[in-house]
């Protein structure tokens, strides 16, 4: 029974992954043309390509692969950088982020998570994520548990990827079809899973390469009151493609794969990026420079006219040679004039790259003239940046960022990383904050207005009682959040509270003691004069 349950999986999913292939098979021709121009070492979506081939041959103009390289260099500092916190956790009980205890254990919480995504391979992996994003518009990151260094990512090639989304508009189900050498497989996977097609395989070529399918697709049935891989939300299956059989059934409690669109049609599953918007240009530069490099070569070299009756010997074009002609012949070597135009040519050029770099926003993320900036220029310049990006901040940080940061706050919550938390935060959700300097830099308008409010507040003060109507506390606090300071740094309400009644009780020590010294100077000027009443009388 178990057996026909199987056959009648792979036949379901085997169809699923077809239809799935044919909806994008549009797109591919699309990628391909993208990494031909842009991204090289990527281009073999459409093309089986060697390892280690040259993969540059179409390209004359290395401007797009540049503007590209800067562009992913940019959202990895601005979003996910190594040297800056780029998120922090908060409860979505506000009456929870005023406790000390909760706050303390949620701290704990950040930090082990950060270390946990440094001591892993995620710099280079979501580096590689963000450069797919640009070119390909979609990109997948795989989050799997490592029993050494806690997590380890994958970025995915497009080309193994095949998605479909829910009725909210988020990709649930991922079909991932990839090769593997044999070996490798029977390690992963065990050998006596395998079939035995693929067994007598390990044994003849250990290193021939065998494809493969893993599926993750949401279950409409299961009891999420037990915890087996067989009751969890998304199910997990492994089966070879060409003979559909079943390696593995498992589950995951959240999808392991984060999906990222740069930019998406409403209806459209995959998503369009930059690289997409370039491709004209980008055919056209190289076109361009092609062929100027034709025209120069005949400059340098250029083509001759030879008269055909005159010359004794054949043409020597060498350095330093002789050619002979008939005495009295009029007839000389002459070179072809092609009047090519070079700085025609140069002019239609540089127009081509500077729309190019546009496409990519490179004349926003560079500053072009080495003029020297005041700080206020400084700071209009990053906000007119975040503005440009902003947009795509949104999507990156719901389909990318929020699934991403909650798969390894789950992974190391049920691995007991943690520290013990407290009965308070029993069944407590858990919020997401951003503080990256991009997310900080879109708030950079509020604090602004802020600042500028204070100003205001500050020159009418003497008018009106403006400090009546100011919550001191509420201010500090917001003005901590505006600018991301680490919780480290601030102290607690608690602590606030215990230093201000430490500082009431100084001062009203201080005022009581300022009394008995004015009471005792009275009574030290007062003696002489009562010692004179006493005489008189």
């Amino acid at each position: 029974m178990q057996k026909q349950e199987f056959r009648n999986l792979a036949r379901e999913l085997k169809t699923n992954l077809s239809r799935l292939m044919e909806k994008r098979s549009t797109w591919e021709s699309h990628w391909q043309e993208c990494a031909d121009y842009i991204q090289p070492r990527k281009a073999e979506i459409t093309k089986e390509r060697a390892r280690g081939d040259k993969r540059n041959v179409l390209i004359f103009d290395a401007t797009a692969i540049h503007a590209l390289e800067l562009l992913a260099a940019s959202l990895h500092g601005m979003l996910t950088s190594s040297a800056n916190r780029w998120f922090s956790l908060r409860y979505k009980e506000d009456v929870l982020n005023d406790s000390d205890e909760a706050k303390e254990w949620l701290q704990d919480a950040t930090d082990k998570m950060y270390l946990a995504f440094g001591r892993s391979n995620f710099q280079q992996e979501i580096f590689e994520s963000y450069h797919d994003l640009i070119c390909f518009g979609t990109s997948a990151l795989m989050i799997e548990e490592d029993q050494e260094d806690i997590l380890r990512f994958s970025a995915r090639h497009i080309k193994e990827i095949y998605i479909q989304e829910n009725k909210k508009g988020f990709v649930d189900t991922i079909y991932r079809r990839f090769k593997m050498a044999a070996i490798a497989a029977a390690e992963k996977f065990g050998l006596e899973n395998l079939s035995k097609e693929s067994q007598q395989t390990i044994q003849k070529d250990p290193f021939k390469e065998l494809e493969f399918v893993h599926v993750v697709r949401p279950r409409s049935m299961f009891d999420d009151k037990k915890f087996d891989k067989m009751n969890m939300p998304f199910q997990s299956v492994y089966f070879e493609y060409n003979s559909g059989h079943i390696i593995s059934i498992g589950g995951f409690r959240e999808l392991p794969y984060v999906i990222p669109r740069y930019l998406k049609a409403s209806t459209e599953i995959y998503g369009r990026s930059p690289a997409m918007n370039a491709l004209p240009d980008v055919k056209v530069l190289n076109k361009m420079v092609e062929t100027a490099l034709k025209a120069a070569a005949k400059q340098v070299d250029p083509p001759l006219l030879v008269p055909d009756d005159s010359m004794l010997s054949p043409i020597r074009m060498s350095a330093g040679s002789l050619n002979y002609y008939r005495s009295g012949s009029r007839d000389r070597i002459e070179p072809l004039q092609i009047g090519q135009a070079t700085s025609v040519t140069l002019n239609q050029e540089n127009q081509r790259r500077e729309a190019i770099a546009k496409m990519f926003h490179v004349d926003q993320l560079v500053v072009s003239t080495n003029r020297t900036m005041t700080a206020t220029e400084v700071v209009q310049r990053n906000e007119e940046k975040m503005r440009i990006l902003g947009p795509v901040l949104g999507r990156l940080q719901s389909e990318l960022l929020q699934p991403m940061i909650l798969r390894v706050f789950n992974i190391m919550l049920r691995n007991n990383l943690f520290l013990q938390a407290p009965e308070i935060l029993a069944n407590q959700e858990i919020d997401i904050e951003y503080v990256s300097p991009m997310a900080l830099a879109q708030r950079s308008q509020e604090l602004t207005n802020l600042m500028r409010g204070l100003e205001m507040f500050a020159q009418i003060a003497p008018l009106a009682p403006v400090q009546d109507y100011i919550d001191e506390n509420g201010l500090i606090k917001n003005i901590i959040s505006l600018l991301g300071l680490p919780a480290k740094m601030i102290k607690s309400d608690k602590e606030v509270m215990m230093l201000r009644e430490e500082r009431a009780a100084v001062q009203a020590q201080q005022a009581e003691m300022m009394q008995q010294m004015q009471e005792s100077q009275i009574a030290k000027n007062a003696a002489p004069l009562a010692k004179e009443v006493n005489n008189a009388s």
